[in-house]
């Protein structure tokens, strides 16, 4: 994974440098500086990691409970050694993305619509992520591959909508950003822009005006998928930030079923009724994609969806997420719910 983008903060056009690129610049990459903001020891199924290493925003960390090693926003960035046990079905690409890519770094798995991989830096390296083995270097529709990815948009005359994901694109500019919803704007079949990230959850600065502004768009309809996990994760300040963009954009959120994070009907439900306080609609619930190192995070379907029966005794359907899991080779994900 690149992330170099991430680590090293960009000017605007004003030359200056945002204070959320100060902050992802600033992030904790270190397992012993980690342990020590946290009051903790290293224990032996603790481990650095070489080849997904460590990151994670010193304000995420901020969220996490002091002297508790089984803190639930804390596992979902620990590395351990459970990572390096390979599991039958666990594999590098387990979404066969690699076989989807008629330009470098457009995915077109589904009808009606694209996945751009616009950058492999992220904020945050979450353990259970599904590209986290993803060969950013090669797969980038930005730069030189910018022209094709657009001709390839405007021969395909079907689509109807553009996801933008990485890595995370919010890592990007907002000038940059800008400049891309710009172009895309230019093709009249057109009709909505996707962004996925978790920037704004781990890293609430990047809600900036600017983002705002361009999510504002006259034409395309915009949308910004959270990925939020926890309810802790949605602190007071984040609520508020988050119900200010949404008057102007539609958020939704994913969130991954993890072991030991989140495969309780009381969090899960906690966690719809904090989202909804944001103006945030709980949109799916992931069955974990079995990507390699990621195994211990596993969830039975069985349990799963008792877990969402449950849900759908405690909340309103709206607040209830549907239950999936994505499959390589299929036309949509599969609702398990």
């Amino acid at each position: 994974m690149n992330n170099e983008a991430a680590i090293i903060p960009r000017t605007g056009r004003d030359g200056q440098v945002a204070e959320w690129q100060h902050a992802l610049a600033a992030a904790v990459d270190d397992l012993d500086e980690l342990l020590r903001l946290l009051q903790l020891r290293r224990e032996p199924w603790m481990a650095p990691a070489q080849e997904f290493p460590l990151r994670v925003p010193r304000s995420f960390v901020a969220r996490m409970r002091p002297g508790d090693p089984r803190d639930p926003l804390l596992l979902q960035v620990l590395p351990v050694t459970a990572e390096d046990r390979a599991v039958a079905g666990f594999t590098r690409d387990p979404l066969q993305e690699g076989d989807a890519q008629p330009v470098p770094g457009l995915l077109a798995k589904y009808p009606g619509r694209v996945l751009l991989t616009l950058t492999g830096a992220c904020g945050i390296h979450c353990r259970y992520c599904f590209r986290r083995h993803f060969p950013y270097g090669g797969a980038n529709p930005l730069a030189s591959h910018w022209p094709r990815t657009l001709a390839f948009l405007r021969r395909r005359t079907d689509i109807r909508e553009v996801i933008l994901s990485g890595g995370d694109p919010l890592s990007l500019t907002d000038e940059r950003l800008a400049r891309l919803a710009a172009d895309l704007d230019q093709l009249p079949h057109l009709r909505r822009l996707r962004i996925h990230s978790r920037l704004p959850v781990v890293l609430p600065e990047r809600l900036t005006p600017a983002l705002a502004r361009w999510l504002d768009q006259e034409r395309l309809a915009t949308v910004l998928v959270l990925h939020v996990n926890h309810p802790r994760e949605l602190d007071t300040a984040l609520v508020r930030r988050l119900r200010r963009l949404g008057r102007s954009t539609r958020l939704l959120n994913q969130s991954v079923l993890l072991r030991g994070i989140n495969d309780s009907a009381a969090i899960l439900a906690e966690l719809s009724e904090r989202l909804d306080e944001a103006g945030v609609l709980p949109y799916y619930l992931h069955l974990l994609d079995p990507v390699a190192g990621a195994a211990h995070f596993q969830v039975p379907t069985a349990r799963a969806r008792a877990l969402v029966a449950t849900l759908r005794t405690r909340l309103p359907g709206y607040l209830v997420p549907r239950l999936a899991r994505e499959a390589p080779g299929q036309p949509a994900k599969i609702w398990l719910n």
